[in-house]
């Protein structure tokens, strides 16, 4: 399988396809990121002043962490920006699919509300049943080549086997730090774009979206690729204590 068959959600569109329009702000751990007032890529709030996303979402412009947004077309008053002062990406990540894991670090803390809160990351062992439901969510792109959505809308998508996975994408997946999700059709999926935003398996964030075949983000033939949050939890915990020590060094 040559290289140009796989493509990276691209960190300038987003969307799901199918699916539904989400609660307006049931899921208040949901960010967009944004530049220049443009969705680029989803996000989840973990603590006040963290938000975990997806290393390909990373531009070397100022981005803006928007919170507690449904419509991110409209100034919503639940709405809170804030700029981002720190950018940890993973430090094995290749620039391409591996390691797919970003931290951002917000110059000030979202004030938490019923529109603004973090969602807890997963502490069980890592392993996660195969042909679960989970949900996927996002702003914006309805399909390849379709317009985007404002509203955040969300869908199902079921686990798979990372036999499967491996099986398809070859080199391409790899089961100690991905985890992948089967493409029904007519459920509906993520797209271009969505990258960063959560796959949520009873209701704990198991997944951050990293890449779908390009050419067809439905395509079911190609599962869609999510990086394995627990593989990653001891050094999401080593950056954040490291700001916790300069906190408590400062008072």
């Amino acid at each position: 399988m040559s290289s140009t068959s796989l493509s990276i959600q691209g960190a300038t569109e987003s969307g799901i396809v199918g699916g539904k329009v989400s609660k307006p702000h049931s899921r208040p751990y949901m960010a967009s990121l944004q530049f220049q007032g443009h969705h680029s890529c989803g996000g989840i709030l973990i603590e006040k002043n963290f938000v975990l996303t997806a290393a390909h979402c990373y531009n070397p412009q100022d981005m803006t962490v928007v919170l507690g947004a449904h419509d991110i077309s409209k100034a919503e008053k639940s709405q809170q920006s804030i700029q981002v002062a720190k950018y940890h990406k993973y430090p094995n990540f290749t620039g391409l699919y591996d390691y797919d894991i970003m931290l951002l670090k917000l110059k000030t803390n979202a004030k938490l509300n019923e529109y603004v809160q973090p969602i807890d990351l997963p502490n069980d062992d890592g392993k996660i049943p195969a042909n679960i439901k989970c949900v996927v969510a996002g702003w914006g792109k309805t399909g390849t080549n379709k317009p985007s959505s404002n509203v955040l809308k969300e869908t199902t998508e079921q686990l798979q086997f990372s036999f499967e996975c491996r099986y398809i994408w070859k080199e391409y997946f790899r089961s100690n730090h991905m985890i992948c999700t089967k493409v029904i059709k007519k459920a509906g999926g993520l797209c271009q774009g969505d990258s960063g935003g959560p796959l949520l398996c009873n209701n704990k964030p198991q997944g951050i979206i990293a890449f779908t075949e390009g050419k067809d983000c439905n395509n079911p033939k190609y599962p869609h690729v999510f990086t394995k949050i627990h593989f990653f939890l001891p050094w999401i915990k080593k950056i954040m204590k490291k700001y916790d020590n300069v906190t408590s060094a400062s008072t």
